[in-house]
């Protein structure tokens, strides 16, 4: 039993600052997609509710591609299929070398796009709840579009979409452990690769699974408290 710990140890011989490390990763990736991916998917969901047939049309597609593709499948496209057109393009354009993309940044550029598209469905459903009614008052009341979106809306749909956004922020979560597919270190790759060299599966893998719940755990505390601040003037109305 000693020695199995000491596998998981912070010292000469164990894999607890690897683990911890790639956990920073895991962290880290889910982090940086969420200011990208949540106002583009609100960006989305603008122009699925616009009157212009093409903002509609290119909201409609964006939304259908990149829900109805496999996490994994956008993953590798962005990361080999962007690495390759940009390759031929750079070659065209008379350079020789070797272009690599990031894995890093193609993670964060696949999954801010599944997320955009998975949050865009839960804006428009903010959206429905707005009482058209509003959106009069701010006009007579003389403010601008951006005033009334920004002081008067928003307000109102990050209320009501938190629940919806805190599902989309834990699938993204649990999504990221395919980086380990383009060989980004995250938590679950370094899992992978304790595994390979202690041949101690089980150990490994439940600890892997303690720390994405305890990811989890710590996530619904957030949003619990963001729910609970958006949603305090509701409650002193009542």
């Amino acid at each position: 039993m000693l020695d199995l710990l000491s596998l998981l140890s912070f010292g000469q011989g164990g894999w607890g600052n690897a683990l911890l490390l790639g956990t920073l990763v895991t962290i880290a990736l889910a982090l940086t997609c969420v200011p990208i991916g949540l106002p583009l998917g609100l960006l989305v969901a603008v122009g699925a509710r616009s009157k212009r047939r093409l903002p509609r049309a290119a909201a409609t597609v964006f939304s259908t591609v990149f829900r109805g593709l496999p996490e994994l499948l956008t993953l590798l496209l962005v990361y080999y299929g962007a690495q390759i057109a940009i390759q031929h393009l750079l070659e065209r354009m008379g350079y020789a070398g070797e272009f690599h993309i990031n894995a890093f940044f193609a993670a964060v550029v696949a999954f801010s796009l599944v997320l955009a598209a998975f949050s865009s469905e839960v804006w428009l459903g903010a959206f429905k709840t707005i009482p058209k009614g509003q959106y009069e008052a701010a006009r007579s009341l003389g403010l601008s579009r951006r005033t009334t979106f920004v002081r008067i809306i928003l307000p109102q749909l990050m209320r009501v979409a938190l629940p919806g956004l805190s599902n989309n922020w834990l699938t993204l979560l649990k999504d990221s452990s395919l980086v380990s597919t383009i060989s980004l270190v995250d938590l679950m790759r370094q899992t992978n690769l304790a595994v390979s060299a202690t041949k101690q599966p089980m150990l490994f893998y439940f600890v892997c699974c303690l720390l994405y719940l305890l990811l989890s755990a710590l996530s619904g505390v957030v949003f619990n408290r963001a729910e609970r601040r958006f949603g305090r003037h509701v409650q002193g109305a009542r």
